[in-house]
């Protein structure tokens, strides 16, 4: 069954905005009766029928409730948008169906790419929660400079990935389970060694992903699926 997303379920609508109903009713075509799951992207998922099969206001009844648990741990990725942003959604849509709770935008020294579409970030995020089938949509952050960032930020464990030959502590071997992670990703030319500093400054942790070199994207998505996997 598709999974539609309603953010305002429980303020009491029922019925879904203007693009999920034309993609209920005009691609999926669905019609008066018809069962439907709905999500509000913070752990509810209603089981529902429509009542008004409207391709500009689908209007559905609630059949069943369902209300997911807080898993014991939370994944936070701040990372450079890419020059090309294409690579960026595309991290983007990839970690919300491995699973992610909040990805930050940083603004770093070697930064190519300065500004972002946060609106169009968060349709690429919805898209992934509902193509996945999860309940809870991550928090995605507005780009901000690198330096108050790091210092601001509260989590169990802290690290930042960078390109360093001689730094053998992987990632896997230095998680502590069910924990709040927050893990830091540069751009394309790596942080400077003054926002390395910096961060090792406000005890963050070097760390390496492994032998190779990573783009910035493929980065991002190797550590959330380490993240999740050594949780599992």
């Amino acid at each position: 069954m598709n999974l539609f997303y309603q953010p305002d379920l429980l303020n009491g609508t029922y019925h879904l905005n203007e693009d999920e109903s034309h993609h209920a009713v005009k691609v999926f075509r669905l019609t008066e009766g018809d069962p439907i799951e709905i999500t509000d992207g913070k752990g509810t998922l209603l089981t529902c029928r429509i009542t008004k099969a409207d391709a500009r206001k689908c209007v559905f009844e609630i059949t069943d409730k369902f209300i997911q648990s807080s898993k014991p741990y939370f994944i936070h990725i701040a990372i450079a948008p890419t020059k090309n942003i294409d690579r960026t959604e595309w991290f983007v849509e990839k970690a919300v169906e491995i699973g992610i709770d909040q990805i930050s935008f940083l603004l770093c020294q070697k930064s190519e790419r300065k500004t972002i579409n946060l609106e169009r970030l968060q349709k690429h995020a919805i898209s992934a929660m509902k193509q996945s089938h999860q309940l809870i949509l991550p928090i995605l952050s507005p780009i901000e400079n690198f330096f108050p960032f790091i210092k601001q930020t509260v989590a169990d464990q802290k690290f930042i990935a960078y390109v360093d030959h001689e730094n053998l502590h992987y990632l896997k071997d230095n998680i502590m389970k069910e924990k709040r992670y927050l893990m830091l990703i540069g751009p394309e030319g790596d942080f400077s060694k003054d926002e390395l500093n910096h961060a090792l400054e406000n005890k963050f942790q070097k760390i390496s992903l492994g032998p190779n070199r990573l783009r910035t994207e493929t980065a991002g998505l190797a550590a959330c699926h380490i993240l999740n996997l050594l949780n599992q």
